[in-house]
């Protein structure tokens, strides 16, 4: 499946405060990862650390926490990784399932899809 970026705004934990973010479409990556810097500095806290395994087939252990990110006009409370130096911006599968959207490789976009109960 190809990769793609779309621009989204990630918010301080009351929601006031958005720092626009170009992130890769990852839905290999369970969880949106995105710079410690950041984070830090809209006042997110890690709440957690948690074990990851990355494509080579390493682990890592990682701070995780809670922030806003908004995404075509909609916005959502959801889990972020505290990505370590010039980390990669990620969009996960967590995040995109909490908005009800799944890419499209094809026209290198999001698209709604109902959630599921099942």
């Amino acid at each position: 499946m190809g990769t793609f970026r779309v621009t989204i705004e990630v918010g301080d934990p009351q929601g006031q405060r958005w720092q626009p973010v170009e992130a890769l479409v990852d839905t290999g990556a369970t969880y949106t990862v995105l710079p410690r810097s950041l984070l830090e500095g809209l006042g997110v806290r890690p709440h957690t650390r948690a074990q990851f395994l990355l494509a080579d087939g390493s682990q890592v252990e990682l701070e995780v926490g809670r922030t806003w990110v908004r995404l075509d006009g909609r916005q959502e409370f959801t889990l972020v990784v505290f990505g370590e130096g010039a980390v990669q911006p990620l969009l996960g599968a967590v995040t995109l399932e909490e908005f009800r959207l799944a890419p499209d490789p094809v026209s290198r976009r999001l698209v709604p899809v109902p959630g599921l109960l099942m």
